[in-house]
């Protein structure tokens, strides 16, 4: 049995079924159902091919693409209101004597422009019995945590190329709508606040959300505007941390996407012998297994792994001892019952031993060194004297790759707080990276001090002390966004750092202590819908390390239920292409279509 959707995926998918396909209850016949690109990731992401047979969907189509007529069915649109897509809807319907369905029921993912809903009524208007907004524009990505669907929205945001030009107010409007989608589909009308800093960007696109919000929310015929719930959301700018972008992580996930080839959150790898055929696995939140582990230690999943393994083995009384990959796939053969169960979790083994294979290879020795930098302390808490002392070592080596040595030559430059022109030009020459120098220089577009300047440094968030945490000594460094949301929590944020754009932002109870006192105990259901919620979004792309914050903390805090999201997903390597390509013309870099 498929585990249940959960969190962010579950809201989407009850806000779709409700606005969609409550429409149909009192019919019991098929219907067709076509998508676009974005709608199609869109429903990936929530539900399967059998939760829409449940709702009486037999075929699913993209609208774009050519396709055979089936004019004794009804077919419901789910698309974005962009041209392509309206064009694909109008050309089913545009010859009135052969349609390719018997009526349309279009509903689209946000606000449709009056130039395609007018364009829409002269071609077809008879042949459509329902049209709606339902306003989702966004990805629930995992069950806390969301990215938007912008192409291209960090070169959009940060390249200089793009600074006198409307480009950059129009994304963060754009962003601002999609936001407040994410708000509505939660039933959310939260505080909004920014972190302040040397761009205006965090206060522009807080604005902006402020205001749609409002306009979202003048529902009722007296125009009022909804309460605010007990929820925050936060807008930080991505140089806020740069450490967390490129330092080398171990937990699992965080660790697996940045050293291996995943794409599309697929994994690839060869079963074992020598006829071994290559396999995909999906990581995704339907495996249990991966939910479990993905954001462990890496140390912890190698021992917690074959522990599984072997228990699963030992139920068919399977020989004793270490149990090896193949040995593991001769038995998946006799054991149908388990060989789902094994199956997942051979494929978390290989992904763990990929890992370890590229981590004793050359990772472990760079760790050290990255932790020392980011912290401005070694392992036994001693203070960093000499950052290039600790650097040089790593640039000296002719294991560790360019992008590797470019990630720890930006961790000193952090670490410093920028470093001079002529050290600079050094340290590029002596590493022969000039091709890919931009990976550095251009960090001070996202207002991170690459050259040191005398002119007063952004003042660095001042961080929790966790000195007595436990932890690893290749894992010391903790996002700054995890500081954060535990300051925001406990109402700690500095109104004059962190301020609020509402006019009346509600009453932060994010530690829940007062509300529990004051009422009697209610159902888990009637907990989490009376419990806070923050949400945390960061221009420019979040890093695995800073998800993964989202969910310990929630778990630390059990009345408060972090959300995180972002434009994208980042990996280091996918961060450092994009941060080079932002002093590149708009038209070398291969910008999408809306």
């Amino acid at each position: 049995m498929a585990p249940a959707v959960r969190g962010l995926k579950s809201f989407v998918w009850q806000k779709l079924k409700s606005a969609i396909f409550d429409d149909f209850t009192k019919e019991e016949e098929w219907k067709v159902m076509l998508l676009d690109d974005y709608t199609t990731k869109l429903l990936s992401l929530c539900c399967k091919m059998t939760d829409l047979l449940a709702e009486g969907v037999t075929v699913v189509e993209n609208v774009c693409t050519t396709r055979e007529p089936v004019p004794h069915m009804k077919a419901i649109y789910l698309i974005t209101p962009t041209r392509k897509s309206v064009d694909g809807l109008i050309d089913d319907f545009i010859n009135k004597s052969c349609s390719r369905y018997k009526a349309a029921y279009v509903y689209f993912t946000d606000f449709c422009p009056d130039s395609l809903f007018n364009k829409i009524k002269a071609s077809c208007a008879k042949s459509i019995k329902k049209c709606k907004e339902i306003n989702i524009s966004f990805f629930p990505y995992e069950s806390q945590v969301f990215t938007l669907n912008i192409p291209d929205a960090f070169y959009r945001c940060y390249s200089p190329t793009l600074e006198r030009t409307k480009d950059k107010d129009a994304v963060l409007q754009v962003m601002a709508e999609q936001i407040v989608t994410l708000c509505a589909t939660l039933d959310e009308n939260p505080g909004v606040r920014y972190k302040s800093g040397p761009s205006d960007r965090a206060s522009k696109l807080a604005q902006l959300v402020e205001k749609s919000l409002e306009n979202y929310y003048k529902t009722d015929e007296r125009s009022q505007i909804k309460a605010k719930t007990h929820s925050q959301l936060i807008i930080i700018d991505r140089g806020f941390d740069p450490v967390s972008t490129v330092l080398h992580e171990l937990t699992f996930q965080a660790m697996a996407y940045d050293l291996l080839p995943i794409e599309n959150d697929t994994y690839k790898y060869k079963t074992e012998g020598s006829g071994g055929k290559e396999k995909e696995a999906i990581l995704e939140e339907d495996d249990d297994l991966w939910v479990k582990m993905r954001h462990k230690h890496i140390a912890d999943v190698i021992e917690e792994l074959p522990k599984l393994l072997k228990d699963a083995s030992s139920k068919t009384k399977a020989a004793e001892g270490k149990l090896s990959i193949s040995a593991l796939s001769q038995l998946m053969k006799k054991m149908p019952l388990y060989r789902k169960e094994i199956s997942k979790q051979v494929v978390h083994l290989n992904i763990a031993e990929d890992c370890m294979s590229k981590f004793k290879s050359n990772i472990e020795r760079l760790c050290k060194t990255e932790q020392d930098l980011a912290l401005g302390t070694d392992a036994e808490g001693e203070k960093v004297k000499d950052s290039m002392r600790v650097l040089l070592p790593v640039l000296l080596s002719k294991s560790h790759d360019s992008c590797d040595k470019i990630r720890a030559i930006l961790l000193y430059i952090f670490s410093t707080n920028g470093t001079t022109q002529e050290n600079l030009d050094k340290l590029i020459q002596n590493v022969h990276i000039e091709s890919d120098s931009d990976m550095i220089r251009n960090w001070k577009y996202l207002d991170v001090p690459v050259i040191s300047s005398f002119v007063a440094q952004q003042h660095k968030y001042v961080r929790r002390d966790r000195s007595k945490e436990e932890t690893f000594q290749l894992s010391r460094w903790t996002p700054v966004i995890k500081d954060v949301m535990e300051d925001a929590i406990e109402n700690k944020l500095d109104s004059k750092d962190w301020p609020y754009c509402s006019r009346c932002p509600p009453t932060w109870n994010g530690s829940g202590a007062v509300s529990a006192r004051q009422k009697p105990r209610a159902s888990h259901r009637e907990e989490r819908r009376s419990s806070a919620r923050l949400i945390v979004f960061v221009i420019g792309g979040v890093a695995y390390s800073e998800t993964r914050s989202a969910y310990e903390v929630s778990e630390a805090y059990k009345s408060c239920e972090v959300v995180i999201g972002s434009t994208h997903i980042l990996t280091p390597r996918k961060l450092l292409e994009e941060v080079k390509s932002l002093s590149k013309p708009k038209d070398m870099v291969c910008l999408k279509d809306e």
